[in-house]
């Protein structure tokens, strides 16, 4: 019940990148945010930025090439700071403009989307970071408050059906499909918004992970509004 009290009991909220990336995962605790109030116009480099796709990745040297006003460069800056902290890292930052992301109907009973609850499988030691500039943002749900859609019996009875025609185990079967990457949210479930701003580490579903992997999924989109998203 406490939980349902405190839907960000598996939050550690930190005040430096240096302590974002530092931070171990322990417990139930596997989402780490670097909380920030950002200076600078983003919805001026995303006006200035043309969308001919559903999603576009959005490089330094596009940024680098804008005309924009002061508080517009206030955010360039920021974003390319962003970028450089990252890459140092040995991650691989993408800056994505996005009107929506593709979603999947091939299954209706466990669409295997990012709009649908998930997460992130590796096969090493790493993390997922991310960061919303502008538009809406992503959503993480405490591991307790969520179920496993491949364990819900109508969904699993259905999926039995569709392997009957695959020749590997029923396990690797839903593994190759991603179908068990996806939760669903149990009654009375309460999503944390990831906000706009702050950076993010979430835990992922590795081998040596100490830690369950962090459930999130991205927004629905506003009509005419695009989202501004860096993740790696």
């Amino acid at each position: 019940m406490s939980n349902l009290l405190d839907p960000e009991h598996q939050i550690q909220r930190v005040s430096s990148f240096e302590e974002l990336i530092s931070t171990p995962f322990r417990g139930v605790v596997n989402a780490a945010c670097w909380t920030r109030q950002l200076s600078g116009d983003f919805s001026e480099i995303v006006n200035k930025l043309s969308v001919d796709e559903d999603m576009e990745i959005i490089t330094q040297e596009q940024l680098l090439d804008l005309q924009l006003s002061a508080q517009g460069d206030l955010a360039r800056n920021i974003l390319i700071k962003d970028l450089e902290l990252l890459t140092a890292h040995d991650a691989a930052p993408i800056l994505n403009l996005i009107k929506c992301y593709k979603k999947d109907e091939s299954f209706p009973l466990l669409p295997t989307d990012v709009y649908s609850f998930h997460v992130d499988r590796s096969g090493g030691a790493m993390n997922t970071f991310l960061c919303t500039y502008a538009g809406a943002s992503s959503d993480i749900l405490p591991n307790e408050q969520a179920i496993q859609k491949v364990l819900i019996p109508e969904i699993r009875d259905e999926l039995k059906k569709l392997h009957d025609e695959e020749e590997e185990s029923f396990d690797v079967f839903l593994e190759k499909y991603y179908f068990d990457l996806h939760y669903a949210p149990l009654a009375n479930a309460r999503p944390v918004s990831l906000g706009v701003g702050h950076l993010w580490r979430l835990a992922v579903d590795h081998p040596d992970s100490q830690v369950p992997p962090c459930i999130h999924r991205a927004p629905i989109e506003k009509d005419g509004e695009l989202r501004l998203l860096m993740i790696c």
